[in-house]
């Protein structure tokens, strides 16, 4: 679920390049270098998710989507429900590992059991 709301987040985050340009006066060389940049590194840490330390990236990249606001005022609104998002599938992705991992523990007894 993480790597899907990194991917959306990832298209989202290109298309602020547009609007950085046009509407916030920034240098096209500073706004794909920043949309590219964050966008990219969207697409690479929904890649790396298997380590626990991708998760961390992911908080951080919420952190800079967010912070983006000061440049493109849209993103004090999507900021949020990105990490918003983000939170929420974090944290449903743990408890389903959680509860996959009792499954097959009660899963693995009750066959030893059986033998």
């Amino acid at each position: 679920m993480c790597a899907a709301v990194l991917s959306l987040e990832a298209i989202t985050l290109g298309l602020t390049i547009p609007v950085m340009i046009s509407l916030a006066d920034v240098r096209p060389a500073v706004a794909l270098s920043v949309g590219l940049g964050l966008a990219v590194a969207c697409i690479l840490v929904a890649g790396m998710l298997r380590r626990e330390s991708a998760y961390y990236l992911g908080h951080a990249i919420q952190v800079a989507a967010v912070g983006l606001g000061f440049v493109v005022a849209m993103m004090w609104a999507l900021g949020p429900i990105f990490a918003l998002l983000w939170g929420a599938a974090y944290v449903l992705g743990r408890k389903i590992e959680r509860e996959r991992a009792e499954a097959f523990s009660d899963y693995d007894r009750s066959r030893e059991s059986q033998v």
